[in-house]
């Protein structure tokens, strides 16, 4: 089996990929690169002939407030529709372009833009019903950002734009060999040589479920070089075995570049993937028929949000 995680994002220098490879019961990680032409992502693993497990931190899923007023049946049937709706991804620039066939906002910043008037432009009762279920802070971790929200550091509107646009939606309508879940069924269901189950993770989800802390900024290098040594504690729980150059980039806390946060992102994405392919951790849904048709849910997550 192959297992593998993409951190996502609007700039193709900012897409970093960890993969995995299983094999008489052990994995082999290796070191974090760049996903590249992401139409050649899941051909390129697809053709070792495995199972492809992929872990994609960005949405995957919209809110059931605005779902409401959608014909499909589910998100994946929506998805792949939109390759016929390129309006769809045109982020509004300000709040009388928003509609619901036109949900992603601010093109940029604005006085006086708030949440609230995003979601009372896209007929919602209010800012809550901008956000999926899973999308909201539980115990253990703060919120989420919206689906549709596009500014600021914790927005995730620009990945899933880049993500559904240019390479989720074209392969659903090609016809490829894809399953997204919790939407298709459980996890190892789903899993079937030369096929690619697509699985919403989110990073800061995964470190909790790791049993990980940083002592500070993911953003600064000292923070994830000081997490070296329970990173590689929580592999071999996993019995994840890290090629050396894994090894190296865990050490130098995954580089001083600007990009080093994406590169220990995808990591802990591969690790939470991982666990719950071993059992280690739980493939659980909620039985909610929202969260199953149009939602979705973060993988490994077992608390619910805070009411």
């Amino acid at each position: 089996m192959i297992a593998g995680h993409a951190d996502w994002s609007m700039a193709p220098g900012k897409r970093w990929l960890a993969l995995a490879r299983r094999a008489r019961g052990a994995w082999r990680a290796e070191a974090p690169r760049l996903v590249g032409d992401p139409a050649a992502l899941l051909p390129g693993l697809l053709a070792e002939g495995e199972p492809v497990a992929l872990g994609l931190d960005l949405p995957l899923g919209v809110p059931r407030a605005w779902a409401k007023g959608r014909a499909e049946p589910d998100f994946p049937h929506f998805l792949r529709g939109l390759v016929q709706d390129p309006g769809f991804f045109q982020v509004a620039a300000t709040l009388d372009q928003v509609a619901p066939a036109r949900p992603f906002y601010p093109a940029r910043g604005l006085r006086g833009m708030t949440r609230a008037a995003h979601a009372m432009a896209l007929g919602l009762d209010g800012p809550a019903g901008l956000s999926r279920l899973c999308d909201r802070a539980t115990a253990r971790r703060p919120a989420g950002a919206p689906v549709f929200w596009t500014l600021g550091a914790n927005q995730s509107g620009k990945a899933a734009i880049a993500a559904w646009r240019d390479w989720i939606a074209p392969a659903l309508a090609a016809g490829a060999p894809i399953a997204l879940w919790p939407f298709a069924g459980p996890l190892h269901r789903l899993l079937s040589p030369r096929r690619a189950v697509l699985a919403e993770v989110y990073p800061a989800e995964a470190l909790r479920q790791l049993g990980l802390k940083l002592a500070g900024s993911k953003r600064a290098p000292a923070p994830r070089r000081a997490l070296a040594g329970p990173l590689r504690a929580a592999m071999d729980r996993l019995h994840i075995t890290p090629s050396p150059a894994l090894v190296a980039m865990v050490q130098d806390g995954f580089g001083a570049d600007a990009a080093g946060e994406d590169r220990l992102d995808c990591v802990l994405g591969l690790l939470c993937l991982v666990a719950v392919l071993d059992g280690t951790q739980p493939d659980f849904v909620p039985d909610d028929p929202w969260i199953r048709r149009w939602e979705g849910w973060v993988l490994g997550q077992t608390e619910m949000p805070r009411a």
